[in-house]
């Protein structure tokens, strides 16, 4: 997993006058490797959307330039577009045309070996076997979403830029969806760009991740890497028999916590929890309940994001 096949350097779009000018995309760099998963995340007006725009070629970048498979896009678009594929839950597809026909003329599109084959094998794989006499304005939202990535899949595509491609599927569906991605990328070594709002998929799927921001990067690394950037754990206790005494306890020793009845919520450097503890038994408070969460990759997104209200 060595090779670059998707390398961005200095990528950049603005939209406007240059009295009015907003910049959407700041001068942004990276690769992506083959085999590669990587992420990319960041609130709403981050930069996510224009980026894979300008990566399809249906938007100009500014500045900046696109290279797939050490050639530029912009010279090579159409010979390195038959590589390339694109599912997103928020575009559609022709409104009155039925699953059969669409697929049809995409596979046609990109000339697909023994087309009708491929298409009902990937009609199996995303459950869709029994809508092929749909047409598209039919289906549910589940639905168009896993017609959207059998699209995306017909060309046995290299790079898979994908922007929420499990949205709007009921979790046993995408958690098949999750496992058919896996796959894919082991047994064909295919290369993806994965935006999602769902963290815990990203963790799971994603090998790299970079975080956008009004444009630019502000982080990138491996979900486990960045995960350990924060060392606050949530300790969860329940206190009923020595409640007084753990108020009171807590106020004078002036640890943050709050509580619900019974429920005392606090936060704490992971590497403190066993002195923690230990006091607590010292001060022969007991409690009947303990759970430690330790931070994911959604506790670091919004940190450096500067809090839930900006992702919002």
């Amino acid at each position: 997993m060595n090779d670059k096949v998707l390398e961005v350097k200095n990528l950049t779009k603005k939209f406007g006058s240059p009295a009015g000018e907003f910049t959407a995309v700041d001068n942004i760099s990276f690769s992506l490797k083959e085999g590669e998963v990587l992420g990319l995340l960041g609130p709403n007006g981050a930069g996510k959307t224009t980026t894979i725009q300008m990566l399809l070629g249906v938007m100009e970048q500014t500045n900046g330039n696109i290279e797939y498979f050490g050639k530029p896009f912009k010279k090579f678009r159409e010979e390195i577009l038959k590589d390339v594929n694109f599912s997103s839950t928020y575009i559609s597809l022709p409104w009155h045309f039925t699953v059969k026909e669409i697929l049809d003329i995409f596979a046609l599109l990109y000339e697909v070996p023994d087309r009708k084959k491929r298409i009902n094998k990937l009609l199996q794989e995303f459950e869709l076997g029994n809508m092929v006499k749909k047409q598209f304005f039919m289906l549910s939202a589940g639905e168009k979403t896993r017609l959207l990535l059998v699209k995306s899949f017909l060309n046995y595509p290299k790079i898979l830029l994908l922007d929420e491609p499990t949205a709007s599927l009921d979790p046993e569906i995408a958690v098949k969806i999750r496992e058919f991605l896996k796959k894919e990328k082991e047994e064909y070594n295919v290369s993806m760009l994965f935006t999602s709002h769902n963290m815990a998929e990203v963790e799971e799927i994603c090998d790299r991740v970079i975080i956008l921001q009004a444009g630019k990067i502000i982080a990138e690394d491996t979900p486990e890497e960045l995960t350990k950037q924060i060392s606050d754990c949530e300790i969860e206790l329940k206190i009923i028999e020595d409640y007084k005494k753990a108020v009171t306890f807590l106020d004078e020793k002036e640890i943050p916590y709050e509580k619900n009845k019974y429920n005392f919520k606090l936060k704490m450097d992971e590497k403190n929890i066993a002195d923690f503890l230990a006091l607590l038994s010292k001060e022969a408070i007991a409690y009947e309940e303990i759970s430690i969460n330790k931070p994911d990759l959604e506790d670091f997104f919004l940190d450096v994001i500067g809090g839930k209200e900006k992702y919002d």
